[in-house]
């Protein structure tokens, strides 16, 4: 009799489960499709708003654009192009200055945050001047760099580099205080070496930190490439917004700045991919696992 029982409750509870898994499928596709509408409802009301307001009178399109001159505008670039070359060849400018910047200011952030992070004495140190420095304000180091490189790439890859490398480098420094002693100590009793212990320990455990601070550092590179740009420049987007905006051409400042969201996305878009990639062995929080 309680053979039976026992074997007639296994496929009720696997029953079960799978209705809860099901139930949960279920949840989170309509929770996808909730969080989109409202992403397409709101970008509606916006557009729509901003639309009908300058064909009402509301709001002046000389100085605020409307969302179909932005959109004739951008099609207008693509086809025609600007009087600095290509559209395309304008966006890869910016897109290979940001990048370049990116990965210099990243990299270095990373290996100065690391360095200072496990050193009292460095930190003590080199702290101050990185402070020093951090308070420069960005468009007087970009016209410094300007002065001493001229108007072609390499100040805006600089200034890049310099807004991307504060934030990683205070995060990855941070990152590195955050490591528990329990397990450096652990890993010393051990017999590993200072190498194997950055690369094994102090790097995977500040990784969060580093990645958090990459999903921000990108956006800074863009800016820091367009700021060059506005400042001096042979081409890129933000050469395009400066004539757009001494034309009094609204239209081209917010197809361009449209193109500017567009790569920004699709570059947070691929370091999220990049950090489930690297932090795949971290059991999601309960955040996480109910975010997109």
């Amino acid at each position: 009799m309680s053979t039976t029982s026992t074997a007639s409750a296994v496929p009720v509870a696997d029953g079960g489960h799978a209705s809860a898994s099901a139930a949960a499928k279920r949840a989170a596709r309509r929770r996808v499709a909730l969080v989109w509408a409202g992403r397409l409802g709101l970008a509606a009301f916006v557009i729509g708003g901003w639309q009908a307001f300058t064909t009402w009178g509301i709001v002046d399109p000389f100085f605020f654009g409307q969302p179909s001159g932005i959109w004739q505008r951008l099609i207008d670039l693509f086809q025609n192009g600007t009087e600095f070359g290509s559209f395309y060849a304008n966006i890869w400018t910016t897109i290979q200055e940001a990048l370049i910047g990116f990965a210099l200011g990243a990299g270095t952030g990373i290996v100065v945050g690391v360095a200072l992070g496990q050193s009292r004495y460095l930190s003590d140190v080199l702290g101050p001047y990185i402070k020093m420095v951090n308070a420069i304000p960005r468009i007087v180091l970009g016209s410094i760099f300007i002065v001493a490189f001229g108007i072609g790439v390499t100040p805006k890859i600089l200034l890049a580099a310099v807004l991307v490398f504060f934030i990683v480098f205070f995060n990855a420094f941070q990152g590195v205080r955050e490591v528990d002693r329990n397990i450096l100590a652990n890993a010393r009793v051990l017999g590993a070496s200072q190498l194997q212990i950055i690369r094994h320990v102090i790097v995977p455990s500040a990784l969060t930190w580093i990645i958090a601070s990459l999903h921000s550092a990108f956006g800074f590179a863009i800016v820091g490439a367009l700021v060059g740009e506005v400042l001096g420049a042979q081409s890129g987007l933000g050469l395009v917004i400066k004539t757009a905006q001494n034309n009094f051409d609204p239209n081209g400042v917010f197809a361009t700045m449209l193109v500017i969201a567009v790569i920004v996305l699709g570059a947070e878009w691929l370091i999220g991919k990049l950090e489930h990639r690297l932090l795949s062995w971290r059991p999601p929080a309960p955040t996480e696992a109910n975010s997109l």
